[in-house]
């Protein structure tokens, strides 16, 4: 599945399943694609927020619900979550599967009247054969296939979950929602993770209603997005449990993926495609940060994600109609605020041992000052309701009202070539002086060198594959050596502002202005090599 499947497949209702016997003693199926969104609690406004939900038409429900994987994990693997739930009196048993885009998924849920009990937990076993017939149902019927020479794997208790969720129905416009505020843990073995956090899921009516509603309790109570699943946390504490002598796991960081859409695509369904992109890069590093679990590679993917994003708000300006230009505002600042953590990362990664590995007798950086802590940037209201907004553009709204293209209204193609040519000529201009540039001037020549790279990314699906690919390899050494030199000239300018009060940083700046002047040389080398790279541009699919 995609990265951000969960943040519109949340765990469900538990409400509203259909009632019909059926000849297996279980009531019908109810299949269904979610539209919600769920939110992380600050941890001093669980009770605020639970008792803001708990007006008179509130509900409170307990849900003990057991999941299930194979030794393997081949469910995980395939991006299925399948369990067993006890909500109030009865029994449900439901599957997780992808949706058509990655904002959405299918929960298909079965009414058990019955069940037999699996080991000391009073869940049932799982059924796989319940959910024959339906989308989810053949995906995991491949997850579990036998093939030739392997042994069946059997489906195990993974982990489970105790959750008290108050919830009630909110009318608003364009619709009506429903709140759940949950409260509890998910459990494996010894181990136990706390949940606190606030689902929102549309009822009826528009999916604009859960934007609308989100955004006022975000604003209210300070929510951030969460977009791991509870499966996917859990399967991360089972892992953890699993090795308990061990560091918690880390989640690997999410990295772009490539675009897909058909020729002749419009520019507004382009631009929806191309954010929807961005923010599966973007939404679940974010997440990770604003856990407190994260890892530099994060906070540097996050960057990146911002990057693409703006890179995106550039290519599309004076074409797409659903442009706010305060986003590009937000997120500019909110990269620039993680922009020290992330210099900081890279020069302890890579500058700091070098310097170490030359023999520098003092290599220590300088306490950052007055430096932004990612975690609050990720869990900051600014953030959360800009994410808000493109989520609403790219993937909730509703858009059946919208227009279709004119007969000679030009594609994305055609305006994406027109501006790939400029881009590619500004910096085909600054490679060829590059000798004679400042500091300042070689830095906006790399913003523009990876301003050239996203962009052609994004246009990738429409032109000639094997002419993009060539295009992107040359280009790939020209970022590469920019962004080693920038590191450079970030760790020189830190040193020398240390040699007054620290002459042993001395050797480092000299260390530091013999490896730029390498940089100078080799930049300007590969940068003479591109100027002759051809423009894939001219070549459609």
């Amino acid at each position: 599945m995609g990265s951000l499947s969960p943040v519109l497949g949340g765990e469900g209702r538990g409400e509203g399943l259909a009632r019909d016997p059926t000849e297996h003693g279980r009531k019908s199926v109810n299949a269904m694609k979610e539209i919600e969104l769920r939110f992380q609690i600050p941890a001093a406004l669980g009770d605020a927020v639970e008792a803001a939900v708990a007006t008179a038409s509130a509900k409170r429900t307990r849900l003990r619900a057991t999941y299930f994987d194979t030794p393997q994990r081949r469910l995980a693997g395939a991006g299925l979550a399948l369990r067993v739930r006890k909500e109030g009196r009865r029994w449900v048993q439901t599957l997780k599967s992808g949706g058509p885009h990655a904002f959405a998924r299918f929960e298909h849920n079965v009414a058990l009247a019955h069940g037999v009990a699996s080991g000391p937990s009073t869940a049932p076993l799982p059924d796989p054969a319940l959910h024959a017939g339906t989308e989810g149902g053949r995906a995991l019927a491949r997850a579990l296939a036998v093939r030739k020479g392997e042994q069946p794997e059997a489906l195990e208790a993974l982990f489970r979950t105790d959750i008290r969720r108050c919830h009630r129905v909110l009318r608003i416009a364009g619709g009506s929602v429903e709140l759940a505020c949950d409260r509890g843990f998910i459990i494996s073995g010894e181990r136990a993770a706390p949940i606190c956090e606030l689902e929102i899921e549309l009822l009826r009516g528009s999916s604009l209603a859960v934007i609308e509603a989100a955004r006022r309790w975000v604003s209210r109570f300070g929510l951030w997005l969460e977009v791991r699943s509870k499966a996917e946390r859990g399967a991360r504490l089972a892992m953890w449990n699993a090795a308990p002598s061990g560091a918690e796991p880390a989640v690997p960081a999410q990295r772009a993926a490539a675009l897909r859409f058909e020729r002749g695509i419009g520019v507004d369904a382009a631009f929806r495609a191309v954010v929807g992109n961005c923010l599966e890069q973007i939404l679940p590093n974010a997440s990770e940060l604003a856990s407190s679990t994260h890892a530099q590679e994060h906070v540097h993917q996050l960057r990146v994600g911002l990057r693409r994003l703006r890179t995106a708000l550039r290519l599309f300006d004076g074409w797409a109609t659903q442009i706010n230009p305060v986003w590009t505002t937000t997120l500019a600042e909110i990269f620039t605020l993680l922009g020290g953590t992330r210099d900081r990362d890279a020069l302890g990664a890579e500058v700091i041992p070098a310097l170490r590995s030359a023999g520098a007798p003092w290599v220590e950086l300088p306490a950052p000052v007055d430096a932004a802590d990612p975690v609050l940037v990720a869990r900051s209201g600014r953030f959360t309701q800009t994410m808000l907004d493109l989520l609403d553009l790219s993937a909730l709204a509703d858009r059946a009202d919208e227009q279709e293209p004119t007969a000679d209204a030009k594609d994305f193609a055609t305006l994406a070539s027109e501006r790939l040519a400029l881009w590619h000529r500004e910096v085909r201009r600054d490679a060829k002086q590059f000798d004679t540039l400042d500091d300042a001037a070689r830095h906006r020549l790399r913003r523009r060198v990876k301003r050239l790279r996203y962009a052609a990314e994004f246009a990738a699906p429409l032109f000639d594959t094997k002419a993009v690919a060539r295009f992107l390899k040359q280009l790939e050494p020209v970022q590469e050596c920019l962004g080693r030199g920038n590191d450079v000239n970030v760790a020189l300018a830190l040193f020398r502002s240390q040699v007054e009060t620290v002459p042993a940083a001395w050797f480092a700046v000299g260390r530091l202005t013999a490896w730029r002047e390498d940089l100078l040389e080799e930049s300007a080398a590969v940068l003479k090599e591109f100027r002759h790279a051809g423009p894939f541009w001219e070549r459609r699919r």
